[in-house]
């Protein structure tokens, strides 16, 4: 019977993960981090809390659907606003009615989803914790406390830029629909004898509306020219990998998503472009989506996407910058041309 990987001790995990670096030529300490998340998933989906919760984002496209070939590392998690605020949305219903309603309900989540988190998702992940007697702390983070950090004790390190932190960042704006349940394993499952690792079955976005939430976030940067924090490449990375998958051609048809997707961040998510004006998210699912910055944002962009590239977070061969702007002028060509006259 193979043993489980947290049974083993520091040395044998590290004997480990070197075995795992060998024979799929991942950095180990990627595969170290990638076990701890998808442990951290786990965790989530397996107890009471995961009814409604929502697993999205880049570290989905990559553990549940297979598209992206790049190291992610947080996990991007919806909880239901029907959940949340039950006695502001009126059940079913997800979308305010005005902006005055929709200030309304974020102040609302801003003000419940950390207590959530503190007081019951918290719980569940140390008690997890300390029943495989497993010496990660947990940490509340983030400006809104909307995070939940798991520091785990590394065996490897790499370069600094991923750290040994599986983030749990929680939002509860949405419903997380369309999702499905999908299953979830490690990078290295199957790479080393007589050694289990854990598995997860999460609810999981669909991969329409992943991409057009990353492309409306792209196109805002493109309107905007202001980088968001570090990885923030790892969009583009992800909008051009999509379109080389099989859900490419239904994402960009599916206008359905692509108008809910621009309601959700018009209600939501207002933003202002350069120049002070609001961005029309409509009018960018509708044919006008743009998602090649210029000047100083490409510069900037081409910056974090050099700094991903060197703690190898891309782990097959990474397209040059410039290829990769070629494809998401690709992809943004695409979109708008389903979009129709």
């Amino acid at each position: 019977m193979a043993e489980p990987y947290f049974y083993l001790s520091d040395e044998d995990r590290a004997e480990v993960l070197e075995l795992g670096r060998e024979r799929t030529g991942r950095p180990a300490h990627l595969l170290e981090k990638d076990v701890w998340v998808v442990w951290t998933l786990g965790a989530l989906f397996g107890s009471p809390v995961g009814a409604d919760l929502t697993f999205k984002g880049g570290t989905s496209l990559s553990k549940a659907y297979r598209i992206i070939d790049r190291f992610s590392e947080d996990l991007d998690l919806t909880y239901d606003i029907r959940r949340l605020i039950a006695d502001l949305t009126g059940g079913e219903e997800f979308l305010p009615t005005s902006r005055s309603q929709a200030s309304k309900w974020t102040r609302a989540v801003r003000d419940r989803l950390p207590e959530w988190i503190a007081r019951t998702v918290q719980p569940v992940i140390q008690a997890a914790l300390d029943q495989a007697s497993l010496g990660a702390k947990l940490e509340l983070s983030g400006a809104d406390k909307d995070k939940l950090l798991l520091h785990y004790p590394a065996v490897k390190r790499g370069t600094g830029y991923v750290a040994p932190v599986v983030t749990m960042e929680f939002g509860g704006r949405a419903t997380g629909e369309p999702h499905s349940i999908r299953p979830v394993t490690c990078d290295i499952e199957g790479q080393v004898e007589g050694v289990s690792f854990p598995v997860a079955s999460p609810m999981v976005m669909s991969v329409t509306r992943t991409f057009w939430e990353k492309a409306t976030a792209a196109h805002v940067y493109c309107a905007q020219g202001r980088i968001r924090g570090e990885r923030y490449a790892r969009h583009w990375h992800d909008l051009a990998a999509i379109m080389r998958s099989s859900h490419f051609d239904t994402a960009v048809k599916d206008r359905e998503v692509a108008r809910a997707v621009a309601e959700h961040k018009s209600h939501f998510f207002s933003e202002k472009d350069a120049t002070g004006r609001p961005v029309d998210y409509l009018a960018a699912v509708a044919g006008s989506l743009q998602l090649v910055p210029e000047g100083a944002a490409r510069e900037a962009l081409a910056a974090d996407y050099a700094s991903m590239l060197e703690d190898q977070v891309m782990v097959g061969d990474a397209l040059p910058f410039q290829d990769l702007m070629a494809a998401c002028e690709e992809v943004a060509s695409r979109a708008n041309a389903a979009a129709g006259p």
